[in-house]
């Protein structure tokens, strides 16, 4: 395990957990990789064990951060009409969490976009002047037209872009299909601004399309959720805004080199939810590639990395991958900060024991993994009719919850199941369904539990 430590960057831990052990004509190396990010008391977490103490920021003030709110304002929100007036409240929840000195703005979303505050192209400075003048222009704020997310983004891009920060984040909520732009606009301007800032995304009561809103999140590194009852909006706004104060640094990449021979299979994040970065490499050198994480506070998140390595012989060993955290040097004057590093090795033995064994960390993200594919397949199956491959797969999935002490997944999936055996998966649907359930379900599924130590 290496730490890192440096004035305004947070202390970062790497932690490899795997099966080293292979047996003759093995090829496939597993391993969790447990990164831990502290910011050595300044969003209250404790530094590492062993490792410098960082120094704080002055009092109130945290790194530099931009934020841009896109409130959906098409006319689906004025039914009911608690709705709009629900996600105003919400907003101004959030601009009243916003810490002084971050730049923000407030975008309105129809079938166009609305910068309507600070309304001139650019963004504000959180003051106490001007939280108020933002909640004003809230206040004027008003349901019509349609729905175009991706215009929503492009703007959001826009503003954020324009500002020398470290931490650029974006909140969208929706409460409605993105029906006024192609699909292929949206995937066009989440690769566009992929890479250029996070983005959490709420969806607001059960109009809208689950598969839109998580794949905001997921492209722009983000939290995907739903909130059932718009009156639940201005607590969710807070939590949110609250977790993107308590960002330290932004754009850190997981880089994985591997020896000559050596190829990676894939990365997924598996904790707290489960994202598979395989795609989204960047090459980084000879044999390197770097895979995007996003921005971190005080957190620790998991991710399984697969490698396949070349045939070797009983008693032969090779380093398989070095994995390392690493910070872009954005002032173009030097070369990225490496924060800390792990390395996942191979052995080849004749021990059967060995060999075989699969590692706790290892067996348990693999379920968590295959929890979150059976829900999505489940509730698809039973979108589509079939009921017998939607009782099988919900069935496994209740399964994989209740093995792995997944106990919130195992209450929304009894929403929609009927669980009479958990422990063989043997379950009955529910004839009658809560929509809000369902989607529940669906946006939560990626949601995993860490593994018990």
């Amino acid at each position: 395990m290496a730490n890192f430590s440096k004035s305004n960057v947070p202390q970062f831990s790497v932690e490899v957990y795997q099966n080293a052990f292979l047996p003759e004509g093995g090829r496939e190396v597993n391993a969790i990789v447990t990164v831990t990010s502290t910011g050595g008391g300044t969003t209250g977490g404790v530094p590492l064990a062993g490792s410098a103490p960082v120094p704080a920021y002055a009092p109130g003030r945290g790194p530099d951060a931009a934020v841009v709110l896109m409130v959906d304002c098409s006319g689906s929100m004025d039914y009911p009409p608690t709705k709009m007036r629900n996600a105003r409240d919400a907003t101004a929840a959030a601009v009243d969490a916003l810490r002084e000195g971050t730049r923000f703005a407030v975008v309105a979303g129809t079938h166009v976009a609305k910068d309507v505050y600070p309304g001139n192209g650019e963004l504000a400075v959180a003051d106490r002047q001007t939280k108020a003048r933002a909640k004003e222009a809230l206040r004027k704020l008003s349901a019509g037209g349609g729905t175009a997310i991706g215009t929503w983004l492009r703007l959001a891009d826009r503003l954020l872009g324009a500002a020398d920060v470290d931490i650029r984040h974006g909140i969208l909520l929706t409460d409605g299909r993105n029906e006024h732009e192609a699909p292929e606009d949206l995937r066009a301007a989440l690769d566009s601004c992929a890479g250029r800032f996070t983005c959490d995304a709420r969806g607001v009561g059960t109009d809208w399309e689950v598969k839109e809103v998580t794949s905001v999140a997921s492209a722009l590194l983000g939290t995907a959720d739903i909130v059932a009852d718009p009156a639940g909006l201005a607590a969710d706004f807070t939590r949110m805004m609250e977790n993107a104060m308590g960002k330290e640094v932004a754009d850190v990449a997981l880089r994985l080199w591997t020896p000559v021979g050596a190829e990676i299979r894939f990365v997924k994040q598996v904790a707290p939810t489960v994202a598979d970065l395989t795609g989204r490499r960047s090459e980084a050198g000879p044999r390197a590639g770097d895979y995007p994480t996003g921005s971190w506070g005080d957190e620790s998140r998991d991710y399984h990395v697969c490698v396949l390595v070349p045939e070797a012989g009983i008693g032969q060993e090779m380093l398989a991958a070095r994995v390392s955290l690493i910070l872009p040097d954005t002032s173009g004057a030097g070369a990225p900060q490496t924060l800390s590093q792990g390395l996942v090795r191979a052995v080849w033995t004749d021990d059967m024991v060995a060999s075989t064994s699969i590692n706790p960390q290892v067996a348990h993200y693999t379920g968590q993994a295959e929890l979150a594919q059976v829900i999505q397949q489940g509730l698809d199956a039973r979108k589509s009719g079939d009921l017998d491959g939607a009782t099988a797969k919900l069935g496994r999935a209740v399964q994989l919850a209740s093995a792995s002490g997944n106990q919130d997944t195992a209450k929304l999936l009894s929403k929609v199941v009927d669980v009479v055996d958990a422990a063989t998966g043997t379950v009955r649907l529910k004839a009658k369904v809560a929509e809000a359930d369902e989607m529940t379900l669906e946006t939560r599924s990626t949601k995993t539990v860490r593994v018990k130590k």
